[in-house]
């Protein structure tokens, strides 16, 4: 077996992951994961051969991405003080505990080691959250702090990574400079993500074409993160700009096309993307055995420790934080998501699975230092930081459904049912405005104007046939049994009308690309 038929297995395993978690309720990234330990193990298949520093250019900005098209900015300013109170105070902790407690173990091992290693083990993978978030039904206010924590706590400690590494590859650390380093960085990020959305934003509108533009969705991304990190600046963070911009300010309403498109293809690059990534988080598990060689239990040993600081110091965090949280929210006249209660507490707590940023991180630590020596204590870190991945995603993963079930965390269908309300009454209220408007500037009949009226209507009890009396729900119901009826005999005749065009694609003279964009009309049609 060669590489590109390894990378072909992952993305066959990536689609399949999908249906085979909902059926065992496990989450499909965990599932990966343990595909890639299977292949790994396997003689024939080979150690993958790719670069460490292009695993998170080539893995993170898509993901981000389009983690990043399920929220909003508003949703994030809303929520700031927790996420904050997660992605940066939380990381530091972890970061500086895992430090403390890996020098005193490892012997020999310097602080600014200690340090990156630290970094790298302190993040929750933002995938692997938001994946198994959104497959377990939980509460949407834990869902939103999970991705907010998941999308920016990478920030955070990949630079504490970067300084600690140059510390140790150059022997020496200065507090002010690491300071200006990390303040540094995340300015040009936040400039170059916004000069990026904006200019994205304006090329979208030349570009028209909705394959074009969902084309450029694809460039922006990657484009963010490498302009950014060449400037010296986060591209973790640059991404999440330029998405959140886009997200805000890239959006035209009544481009229905390129919005139904766009969501099916970035769902498929979420798809194959994140199967890849860890599929490759499981393959690289030859790299921490090789190390381990003949110093299986003292390695181990230290591996459960530092699994035992970063479990343990999230739980012990969590605990005051959610509290505080609660104390501060009381204070303020706006809804804040945060956990409401210890259960809730709990299933975040473990939550925090590592990944694909972990496994980048350990896989990218320099081989030399500045003056020729070895990285000091690499094989140790690099084994440390698969342990805690290994133990935090595959454990947790795949014992995370069970606890939610046993705490009976589960999301508010209530309150989602009432907001759905609210939304299609607003919605049916937009569109009796706009009739209205019409109205004052066309002479309409009378007939005409009720049946629109109807349709106005119609339009917020489809969405949400709550919003609607009992006699108008039962009209409702009955023109909807007409409707459908309607629809699929007309879904009948477009399906013939289809077939004859295909047909006609074998034809002898026939142009294929006329057949096409004729097809591309009935199947536009077909959506209506």
């Amino acid at each position: 077996m060669d590489q590109l038929a390894l990378l072909f297995m992952l993305l066959l395993g990536a689609v399949v992951s999908v249906p085979v978690g909902e059926r065992l309720k496990l989450p499909a990234p965990v599932l990966m994961t343990l595909l890639g330990i299977v292949l790994a193990l396997l003689d024939f298949v080979p150690n993958v051969e790719i670069e460490p520093e292009l695993i998170l250019p080539l893995l993170l900005p898509p993901l981000l991405y389009a983690a990043v098209r399920r929220t909003s900015w508003r949703q994030f300013a809303a929520n700031v003080r927790p996420i904050l109170l997660l992605a940066v105070a939380l990381v530091f902790v972890t970061t500086l505990c895992v430090a403390a407690v890996a020098q005193a173990i490892v012997p020999g091992l310097p602080i600014a080691a200690a340090v990156a290693l630290g970094a790298l083990v302190a993040p929750p993978d933002p995938v692997a959250a938001t994946a198994v978030a959104g497959q377990l039904g939980l509460p949407r206010r834990l869902v939103s702090i999970l991705e907010g924590e998941g999308l920016f706590n990478d920030v955070t400690a990949i630079v504490l990574y970067h300084v600690a590494i140059a510390a140790a590859v150059s022997g020496s650390f200065h507090v002010g400079e690491a300071a200006f380093e990390l303040v540094l960085s995340a300015v040009v990020a936040v400039v170059m993500g916004l000069a990026l959305g904006w200019g994205a934003n304006k090329l979208m509108d030349l570009l028209g074409d909705a394959t074009l533009q969902i084309g450029l969705t694809l460039l922006v991304p990657y484009a963010s993160y490498v302009l950014a990190e060449e400037l010296h600046g986060s591209g973790v963070l640059a991404v999440l700009t330029t998405a959140l911009f886009l997200a805000e300010y890239g959006t035209d309403a009544d481009d229905v096309l390129t919005r139904l498109a766009g969501h099916t293809f970035w769902d498929i690059v979420d798809t194959l993307v994140t199967g890849v990534a860890f599929g490759l988080i499981g393959l690289e598990l030859h790299n921490a055995i090789r190390t381990a060689s003949g110093r299986w239990g003292e390695m181990l040993g230290w591996a459960a420790a530092i699994v035992a600081v970063v479990v343990l110091v999230r739980l012990l965090w969590l605990l005051p934080a959610t509290w505080v949280a609660k104390r501060l929210h009381a204070r303020q006249d706006y809804d804040e998501e945060i956990p409401m209660t210890w259960r809730e507490t709990v299933v975040m707590w473990w939550s925090g699975m590592r990944g694909v940023a972990s496994v980048a991180l350990a896989l990218a630590i320099p081989l030399k230092t500045e003056d020729g020596g070895a990285f000091p204590d690499r094989d140790e870190i690099v084994f440390i930081a698969f342990g805690v991945i290994m133990a935090t995603l595959v454990l947790q993963g795949l014992t995370l459904p069970w606890l939610v079930k046993r705490l009976g965390v589960k999301a508010d269908t209530e309150r989602e049912k009432e907001f759905e309300k609210t939304l299609a009454i607003r919605a049916a209220r937009a569109a009796k405005r706009r009739l209205r408007e019409i109205e004052d500037v066309e002479e309409l009949p009378e007939e005409l104007s009720e049946q629109m009226l109807r349709r106005a209507f119609d339009i917020g009890v489809r969405i949400s046939p709550d919003m609607g009396d009992e006699e108008r729900r039962e009209a409702h119901q009955q023109r909807a049994k007409r409707l459908k009826r309607v629809r699929r005999i007309q879904g009948e005749m477009l399906s013939a009308a289809r077939h004859e065009v295909l047909a006609a694609r074998s034809e002898p003279g026939a142009d294929p690309e006329v057949v096409d964009r004729v097809l591309r009309h009935l199947d536009v049609r077909s959506l209506r």
